[in-house]
């Protein structure tokens, strides 16, 4: 037994003396390939500069040499590149550290530090490539004129960081395009929609593999220029999670106070983007962090009126689907009569994309037309859309046919631009609930709880003090229950329905009303008017019912719109009372 317990614990020792030899051996021959592959690469670089012929190691290292020494680039730059230079010099060329500082020297080098374009300073000329562009848009237009003028003036001027703020297919981002020919700049485009990740704009450290720079130093570097015209798309739909927040690190690019050194984890140089003109476009400014909205001039494009969609098919869109299908100018012609009834009963947008959309389905059926029967010139009627596009999807006009009890439009702004829809109440025998529905947010539902207050507290007054409200359940609805809604700016509508409800007295249907409303009666004002103003114009309704306090943002609407409209100002509820419930 003692012989067996021997043999045993020899087995043992015999099993680990041969894993030890095993790994004895595999690291020799290790370190010997890598000492055969040391030897040889130092006898090739000794042969190589023998013969005079350079590998291809030391050709990159002589390039980045060369560039850095041709004094376009800062002090720090060329400190850094040479350090790195020397480091690469040092490295086997197959190397993975050797490739990481490869990279990070064809960043450092690319990059343009220096180099910047040179802006028009032609007022007249800048105007005018902005009228080829773009109908209308006059605040963004005299907002790029003064820049230039002040440019004119002084050379060290701060280059503007805008925000246009509308709703989708008004031009934002083709309007950047613009502003970059109009100043002779490159124009570069990042969209932030969906980013999550820091990194994503700071980039990320360059110990890690495949590590690079954000996009912003990756659009500087497609740019070529320190002073292009920088459009970050998408700006509210930035995402945060674990990764970080990448609307923080936009902070330090879009403050005129710090983005003169933007430090980029990758390149770990501050970088000058002082003298770009940063351009973000966003559908609404709900979700962004108010310390970002503060360092940008926000700019708002609510929309087009139906005159203004007119004016840019007929200079813009027909012409550019006709060529892009590849019929010859004159191939197809709108009649105005036609293009009117495109927009009032296929579409239903604050854009034009749906209007692009429909003319371009117009013009592919004469494009099948001409392949079939060689048909050559034709013109699109009023009565020719409904062949083409089916029925119609949208009725123009008024919400509501007549007038009804309990019964009020409201107008609503959405990230798709102003929309109307009506406020219904309904009363029943029950037990004093109250009923809301159609996807209310909390701050409508409040608004409805505050007019129910006041219309319970002026009951004597309002002429229905026979009701028992203990007794009385109140329903209130929005349709288009699928789309949520929310803001106080529905409240004086809610008011108006629920005391007509009560009164059982009609409430006109060719009005629409905005407004908050408090306890005591009071009407405040609210946001977003012109994009309201905007969709009652479309709609064709000519009376608007709005706060006092809003008059001034009245200033901002097309002339032509103020002319056509009849505004209604109201401090109170008795006032807008008087002008929409049918007395008789």
């Amino acid at each position: 037994e003692r012989l067996a317990l021997v043999i045993q614990v020899l087995e043992e020792e015999i099993r680990v003396l041969e894993l030890e030899q095993t790994v004895r051996d595999g690291v020799r021959k290790e370190v010997e390939k890598d000492q055969r592959e040391l030897i040889l690469r130092e006898q090739l670089r000794t042969i190589t500069k023998e013969l005079g012929e350079p590998n291809a190691q030391s050709s990159e290292i002589e390039a980045f040499r060369k560039k850095l020494n041709s004094k376009k680039f800062p002090t720090a730059v060329v400190e850094r590149g040479l350090k790195d230079i020397e480091r690469l010099n040092s490295m086997p060329q197959g190397s993975p550290e050797a490739s990481m500082v490869r990279s990070y020297l064809e960043w450092l080098t690319e990059l343009p530090w220096k180099k910047r374009s040179r802006d028009t300073t032609n007022i007249r000329d800048a105007a005018r490539i902005l009228a080829s562009h773009h109908h209308g848009l006059d605040r963004v237009k005299e907002r790029l004129l003064e820049y230039i003028a002040v440019r004119r003036l002084s050379r060290n001027s701060r280059s503007p960081i805008l925000c246009f703020v509308g709703p989708p297919g008004v031009g934002k981002t083709s309007l950047g395009r613009s502003i970059a020919e109009a100043l002779s700049r490159k124009f570069v485009r990042v969209s932030l929609g969906g980013v999550r990740d820091e990194a994503e704009i700071r980039g990320h450290r360059m110990t890690y593999i495949g590590s690079m720079p954000g996009r912003i130093l990756q659009m500087m570097r497609r740019a070529g220029t320190v002073n292009p015209v920088f459009m970050i798309d998408e700006i509210d739909k930035l995402g945060m999670d674990f990764r970080g927040d990448p609307s923080a690190a936009l902070l330090e690019v879009l403050d005129p106070e710090q983005n003169h050194a933007f430090s980029d984890h990758y390149i770990e140089i501050p970088y000058d983007l002082s003298r770009a003109i940063f351009i973000a476009t966003a559908n609404t400014l709900d979700h962004l962090p108010p310390a970002l909205v503060d360092r940008m001039e926000v700019i708002d494009l609510p929309g087009y009126v139906e005159d203004e969609k007119v004016a840019i098919a007929e200079k813009f869109l027909v012409e550019r689907e006709i060529l892009e299908h590849g019929l010859q100018p004159d191939a197809v012609k709108f009649t105005r009569d036609s293009i009117v009834r495109i927009i009032r009963e296929y579409t239903q947008e604050a854009g034009v994309r749906g209007l692009t959309r429909a003319i371009a389905t117009i013009v592919r059926k004469h494009a099948v037309m001409r392949a079939e029967s060689n048909e050559q010139d034709w013109e699109v009627g009023e009565l020719d859309v409904p062949k083409h596009l089916g029925p119609a999807k949208f009725r123009f006009g008024l919400p509501e046919a007549e007038d009804s009890v309990a019964v009020a439009t409201a107008v609503f702004n959405t990230p798709s631009g102003g929309d109307l829809a009506p406020i219904e109440v309904m009363l029943a025998s029950g037990t004093g609930q109250v009923e809301l529905t159609g996807l209310m947010g909390d701050v409508m539902q409040e608004s409805a709880h505050a007019a129910l207050t006041y219309a319970r507290a002026h009951a004597s007054r309002l002429g229905y003090k026979e009701i028992d409200f203990a007794k009385q359940d109140v329903h209130v609805h929005v349709p288009s229950g699928s789309l949520p809604k929310e803001g106080p700016s529905a409240g004086l509508a809610m008011a108006v329905a629920l005391i007509s409800a009560l009164t059982k007295k009609k409430v006109r249907h060719d009005i629409i009303l905005t407004g908050e409303i408090t306890l005591q009666g009071r009407v405040l004002p609210v946001g977003s008017i012109k994009a309201k103003v905007l969709a009652a114009h479309r709609a064709g309704i000519g009376k608007f019912v709005m706060p006092k306090s809003n008059r001034q943002d009245l200033i901002d609407l097309p002339e032509h719109v103020r002319k056509q409209m009849d505004f209604v100002e109201v401090g109170n509820l008795n006032d807008a009372l008087s002008q929409t419930i049918r007395l008789a």
